[in-house]
């Protein structure tokens, strides 16, 4: 395998990356290009594609909250970086707190802060949903980060996004929740997608990743009150939905606790007891001497 094939299967192996993880891939296929330098060029575009995706969250200078870096938070290049440092550093837009920044996507780092003009003609029911986001965020998640998008040159059309990480490698486990719904007040809906992933590997490597579509049609109480007001019912609507997502979750890996799983298990003998493996020469044996001495023990 040349150097590009390894850096290619580098690449697969960082876009599978368990929520949490990616730095502890990083270092394990390290091991395997043994070249930095080409490793570092060779994924900077998957890195960049990896943290976009799944919503990287980044303390930007003078803010007291953390903002998403995705695809919908990313302003177009300016043009002023050169080819390869505009892979590794992108401006994006913390609306919340009307900066852009330079993300650096190797280091994971916020840096240039500087201050955005938002739409005048979007704003206000932007900053209505945003506070009717935290609202939700701190209602129904431990440390959820939220976000709401403008769309440029469409004032009535709306990105939300929510994440929400649970790392703890002590016992085992990480996981993240990601949510994001595009609220069209021109085609009064909300369409989205709720993106899962959780990693098990104590003594072992079980990984959940399951997507869920959104369609909502707003009703026109949502469409036609204060913005304030119809926020929150837009809210409650994805609230809704999320709970009825999270309950079929549960309900699922339950019944794939007590049926599923228990028929992929070997079934104990008639004992009640496990085989000693160990003693199983001497089982065979003494099968062997009982079936001898039903053949002869009559001769």
């Amino acid at each position: 395998m040349d150097a590009n094939e390894r850096i290619q299967a580098a690449s697969n192996f960082l876009l599978q990356s368990p929520p949490g993880e990616i730095n502890d891939v990083l270092n394990d296929v390290r091991n395997i290009i043994s070249d930095d330098d080409s490793l570092q060029h060779g994924i900077l575009p998957v890195l960049k594609e990896y943290n976009l995706a799944q919503f990287i969250t980044v303390d930007v200078p003078g803010t007291d909250h953390q903002s998403i870096v995705s695809e919908a938070a990313r302003i177009a290049a300016s043009g002023l970086r050169a080819e390869g440092e505009e892979q590794q550093q992108q401006r994006f837009l913390d609306p919340r707190s009307k900066t852009s920044f330079v993300f650096d996507h190797l280091a994971l780092e916020a840096s240039d802060p500087q201050t955005v003009e938002p739409d005048p003609e979007s704003e206000s029911f932007r900053q209505a949903l945003e506070t009717a986001v935290l609202s939700y965020l701190s209602a129904h998640f431990l440390d959820g980060v939220g976000a709401v998008f403008a769309t440029p040159g469409s004032p009535k059309r709306f990105v939300i996004q929510v994440v929400a990480n649970k790392y703890n490698p002590t016992n085992y486990w990480s996981g993240r929740w990601r949510s994001e719904y595009v609220v069209d007040l021109n085609e009064d809906t909300v369409t989205g997608k709720i993106l899962v992933n959780v990693h098990y590997y104590e003594q072992g490597n079980v990984q959940l990743a399951t997507t869920h579509n959104i369609s909502l049609t707003l009703p026109p109480a949502a469409v036609t009150s204060t913005p304030s007001a119809s926020a929150s019912k837009i809210l409650a609507l994805i609230a809704d939905e999320e709970g009825n997502y999270q309950r079929s979750l549960n309900e699922t890996y339950h019944e794939m606790g007590e049926k599923t799983f228990k028929g992929l298990r070997r079934a104990l003998p008639m004992t009640r007891q496990k085989i000693d493996w160990d003693k199983v020469l001497g089982y065979k044996l003494g099968a062997e001497l009982t079936s001898s001495k039903g053949v002869f023990g009559n001769s």
